[in-house]
This record gives C-alpha cells, structure tokens and sequence, in this order.
C-alpha cells in the first residue's frame, strides 16, 4: 500500500519501476500538451496482482548520524534520507533485498533480546521459534518471557528473564545481544522502556 498523495521524489519512481512504466516522462508529456489516450496504456497493467513480481520501498534511516538531542522516535516529519527497493517474484526475498539494500545486516549467531507490547506477543512467537532452531539465545523481559515459557514448544525455552532493565543494556553495551526486537505503545512507554535515551546507546 502506497500513500494516496504520491509524490514526485520518490513514489513515482518507485511505481515506475515496478509496473515498468515511465510515469514521470508520461506525466511531464502531457503537460507538454500530450493526451493520456495517446500513450494506449493497458489498464490491466494498473490491477492487483497482474504484475508477476512484488516490490518493497523501504526507508532508509541514519540513526547513526543522529545527534543526542534529535527525537529517534518516529512521527510525521521526515527523518529518513533516501529509499531503496527489493523487487522479486517472492515476497519473503523482496524484503529482504530492501533490508540489505538499506544496510540492515543481520547476525547469524548470539542472543536475541525480545521485549514487546502485548498486541505483539503472539505475532513475535513464531519468530523466537525460528530463531531458536537457528541456534540463538533468547533474552526476554518478564511479561515476555513468560507468555513465550507458556506456547512456545520445548526447544524454545532457552529464554531468560533479567532481573533489572539495565542488566539489559549493559548487555547490549557489552556486545552480548545481537538483535532486539523491541515494540512499545508509544513515546511514553518508550520513556520507560529500557532504550529510553540516553541510557541506552541504540536509541
């Protein structure tokens, strides 16, 4: 799903290149004085599922290069500088072709920290089972850690609870923990999570 507004700078060019359509050169013919009907568009071109592969457009976002006093929490100003498009016949790859090309890299061993809303719980489960079968360690905070203790299967249960939020940062500053999966309901419960800046440098 696409904004309903698309603009120039970067919806179009997306579109584009998934329909394999020059929008923007039709777009600026017409404007010329061209007419729509001149360019026999098909509109089977334009309906859902007709092309036989998928496109992913993600944002790309250089917390890195963020200052100490820049809000990391997402809203509705721009704050990511660029996009970039993972396009395959399979879902599951064209995301992961944007993740990479947006310079998201993965590990393929560790501990996996796992703390989120209670909306989220059921929907991160299959994830931890995966990542388990994988070889890597589960961290969980509390509610987390036993909501995964109680449907996870057997081999799941490699999960650990920490006892303070900060034994969690200090992990993650210590380079312990690999990956985090993090959700909150919003920039109050991000204040009082454990990411909260500046305790903790990923923020």
């Amino acid at each position: 799903m696409l904004e309903v507004n698309p603009r120039a700078s970067r919806t179009v060019p997306f579109v584009a290149k998934v329909t394999g359509i020059a929008a923007a050169k039709i777009a600026a013919r017409i404007m010329a004085g061209e007419t729509l009907s001149s360019f026999k568009l098909k509109p089977q071109n334009f309906e859902l599922g007709a092309a036989k592969h998928i496109g992913v457009k993600e944002s790309v976002f250089p917390f890195a290069r963020f200052g100490p006093a820049v809000d990391t929490v997402l809203g509705p100003e721009m704050k990511s500088t660029g996009e970039v498009m993972g396009i395959d016949r399979d879902y599951n790859v064209a995301f992961v072709k944007s993740q990479l090309g947006g310079g998201t890299r993965l590990p393929k061993t560790g501990t996996v920290f796992v703390s989120v809303k209670d909306a989220d719980k059921s929907r991160i489960l299959e994830a931890t089972r995966l990542l388990t079968e994988l070889g890597f360690k589960i961290l969980a905070t509390s509610g987390t850690q036993r909501y995964l203790a109680r449907t996870a299967s057997p081999r799941s249960r490699s999960t650990k609870s920490p006892k303070a939020a900060r034994h969690i940062v200090d992990s993650i500053k210590n380079g312990e923990v690999q990956l985090v999966f993090n959700t909150t309901e919003g920039a109050t419960a991000l204040n009082d999570s454990p990411f909260a800046a500046p305790r903790c440098p990923l923020a």
